[in-house]
């Protein structure tokens, strides 16, 4: 049983909803760094399976944004239900991969606000978490709210590119663009990207080999690459 704030008691299933202490509580550190994926917003009920997949391998946090390409269109009146359900699956699926920490789940809000709120996180520096800036329809899905700032290589943030660099822990953050991939203007607002392998991806497995691909690097499980470049590729580009 865990609070989802790092706390966690190991119970004694006696049946029905009766579960008996049997050990003492114990406290798990938040990982470091925070690891967290942008998911652009999909059609269909593939945003609940990418933050349940999520979920279970590890991601910290996860951003639902609208970009220039998105088909799908969350309306401010459905997104609210929408958003709500997203997080009752992030904490059934924290439950089943027995996560003491639950991830945090954010938005929908244009890609511009996404991108001043992480522009604004770096200013602020680890130790704060600004919140979004506040809009008249709570920020939801408008694009042209704010103008974006160019983040530059060493912002943390990276978009998922085909033909992009090796992901690295030196962006912990990743945005994976919608199936129509990213435009030029967008692809120009943050200076590093980088490749989530060889293959074109639907764009909620690509969110997923993002996070993997995050948490093994944070884990230990796979060695970062040898030299990490962060500018643009040379390739196509696209979703991941």
């Amino acid at each position: 049983m865990s609070d989802g704030a790092g706390s966690w008691l190991l119970c004694r299933w006696r049946g029905g909803r009766e579960l008996e202490p049997a050990g003492e509580i114990s406290y798990e550190p938040r990982p470091l760094p925070t690891l967290s994926v942008g998911i652009a917003v999909t059609k269909g009920t593939r945003p609940e399976w990418a933050v349940q997949k999520l979920t279970e391998v590890g991601v910290d946090r996860m951003v639902l944004f609208q970009s220039a390409r998105c088909v799908a269109r969350w309306s401010p009146e459905g997104a609210a239900q929408r958003l709500t359900r997203l997080r009752e699956v992030a904490r059934q699926a924290a439950m089943q991969s027995r996560r003491v920490w639950l991830p945090r789940l954010e938005g929908p809000c244009g890609l511009a606000e996404l991108l001043e709120r992480e522009a604004r996180a770096v200013s602020a520096g680890p130790a704060q978490c600004p919140e979004p800036p506040a809009t008249s329809d709570g920020g939801l899905l408008r694009q042209g709210s704010y103008e974006a700032p160019a983040l530059a290589a060493g912002s943390g943030v990276a978009l998922a590119v085909p033909g992009g660099a090796p992901l690295s822990l030196a962006t912990p953050t990743v945005l994976v663009g919608p199936e129509g991939g990213w435009t030029e203007d967008e692809l120009g607002l943050v200076r590093a990207h980088v490749s989530l392998g060889p293959q074109v991806l639907r764009a909620e497995t690509a969110a997923i080999a993002a996070g993997l691909l995050l948490v093994a690097l944070r884990s230990g499980t796979v060695r970062p690459p040898a030299v990490a470049e962060t500018g643009p590729p040379a390739g196509p580009r696209g979703r991941e």
